[in-house]
């Protein structure tokens, strides 16, 4: 019955039998609920087939099962369009631009974006007794350890890889951790357990960048070892002792690196192949805990950390009849909704009615003020300063927030502000990749765009000039929001940078 009723969730385009959610009978829900973050990378919101029904081609049956069995949200957005500010907003509730990364990512070599007093969700629910792990693409930087104490070369040749790694995740509230310290496409190519590499890098290889490696690490086991450490460690838990699980998966960003068995599957290319791969890795992850007899009382959210990335071949996707990024503009990099609507799925028997939808919007730095919710602690001031509570949302009800809107943020640094129909671009163009990028855009072009949501979700007609005075009182909400230090109700704090720009190209 629920294949019927997600037969069409993309935006406005809502599926007969797919219900908005009402209240559940069962809530309030049990406290303390285990959570699973599983976070993939690069996936765009219409490479999910139950989001993207008419315009998807890729099988995903394993997400498609869970919005069947749970709830889907039509309007979730990342903080920023690329992944490390993203993993931050995530992992902090805080907004990336209110660091000194402005713009761009990280590399594998990079340093800890992460303050070291800074609370994020793992250590906030380990201090609420939950064990809490970690297992695939980090991305926030962290401290090598070198021979001569001196900061990390550009080639990692400095590295002591018998040295314990500061600044990581066991650093940052995770127990337990298993993965990679960026991309996969980003050396060094090793896996990292807890604080100390496992192995060292005897060699160089090459996996879209060339750099220092361990002889037997291949990138095309990575996804399988991440959901095969995840399912392990699921195993070994019991119902007595809460757990959150941040699955950040490194697929499907390059390298586009489907198993043999996974190869030819889709019918769109390797990339359309690894989508399937991913959901099938998913797929394990939620057998393991329904296996454990723990299904019930574990939230189990799925997400991306931004759009679709054009490395996929999005033009040769589209011949083919398959949009990532459904009916929105753009893509991984841009400020346009393609750059930073992603898919998020999320089920939880004891809390959310399956099959339900949620059209309210909410972004992934909810996840701290949310996990606060569920577990009735309060966090301070000086944590989640950009994160709401979306627990009413799963039980049909309207969010209650002090926040008025949500800050998007380009890979260039480019703003948008989004209030209710309303969307403020501060950029002419894309703010990314897709064109026409800022630099393609004529000689006297509109400085912003500002759009409704709901009547041009695909952002193709700017009313700019038509609505001066929304963009005004958008402008000056966003400013307000950037001037205290946080956008939720609360004591004003400062950001880390006096440095933040709102108008790249110039007002």
């Amino acid at each position: 019955m629920w294949k019927k009723g997600i037969a069409c969730i993309v935006g406005g385009c809502l599926g007969t039998s797919m219900a908005v959610a009402e209240p559940n009978p069962r809530w309030p829900n049990p406290p303390n609920p285990n959570i699973i973050y599983i976070l993939c990378d690069d996936l765009g919101y219409g490479d999910v087939q139950c989001l993207n029904p008419e315009r998807g081609k890729i099988a995903t049956p394993n997400m498609d099962r869970l919005a069947g069995e749970g709830m889907v949200f039509t309007d979730a957005h990342t903080s920023s369009s690329v992944c490390t500010p993203s993993r931050y907003g995530i992992l902090t509730g805080r907004y990336n631009w209110r660091t000194s990364r402005q713009a761009g990512v990280l590399g594998g070599y990079g340093a800890p974006m992460i303050a070291s007093d800074r609370l994020t969700v793992a250590g906030f629910l380990t201090a609420q007794g939950y064990r809490t792990a970690a297992f695939g693409k980090w991305h926030l930087g962290m401290t090598f350890p070198t021979v001569d104490g001196k900061r990390v070369a550009k080639n990692g040749a400095n590295i002591d890889w018998k040295g314990a790694i500061t600044d990581g995740p066991v650093q940052h509230g995770f127990e337990t951790y298993y993965g990679i310290s960026a991309s996969l496409d980003m050396p060094p190519y090793i896996y990292i357990e807890n604080d100390r590499f496992v192995g060292e890098c005897t060699t160089t290889k090459a996996f879209f960048r060339k750099g220092a490696a361990q002889a037997d690490f291949e990138a095309v086991d990575v996804l399988p070892t991440i959901g095969k450490k995840t399912v392990e460690f699921i195993g070994q838990q019991t119902a007595d002792q809460p757990f959150f699980i941040y699955v950040p998966l490194n697929s499907p960003h390059t390298p586009i690196v489907p198993t043999p068995e996974w190869r030819g599957k889709s019918g769109l290319g390797t990339y359309g192949d690894f989508v399937m791969q991913t959901d099938a890795v998913i797929g394990q992850i939620v057998d393991a805990v329904d296996a454990a007899g723990l299904g019930e009382n574990t939230l189990i959210i799925v997400t991306s950390d931004n759009g679709c990335s054009k490395a996929a071949g999005i033009p040769k996707m589209q011949e083919k009849g398959h949009y990532p990024s459904a009916q929105f503009r753009g893509s991984k990099a841009d400020i346009w909704d393609g750059g930073h609507r992603v898919p998020f799925i999320l089920r939880w028997p004891a809390g959310i009615k399956a099959g339900s939808r949620s059209d309210q919007t909410v972004c992934l730095t909810d996840l701290m003020a949310t996990c606060a919710e569920l577990t009735g602690a309060a966090l301070p001031d000086t944590a989640g300063e950009d994160s709401v509570s979306f627990l009413p949302a799963l039980s049909g009800k309207p969010i209650v927030s002090t926040r008025s809107g949500v800050v998007h943020h380009s890979i260039s640094g480019h703003f948008a502000y989004r209030e209710g129909k309303w969307k403020l671009v501060l950029a002419k163009g894309s703010g990314g990749w897709t064109s026409p990028t800022e630099k393609e855009m004529p000689e006297g072009s509109l400085k912003a765009q500002l759009y409704d949501m709901e009547a041009d979700p695909g952002e193709t007609t700017n009313l700019y000039t038509t609505y001066p005075e929304v963009a005004e009182r958008l402008l000056k909400q966003l400013e307000v929001d950037v001037k205290r230090g946080r956008s939720t109700e609360g004591a004003e704090v400062k950001n880390d940078t006096e440095k933040i720009n709102l108008w790249k190209g110039g007002r």
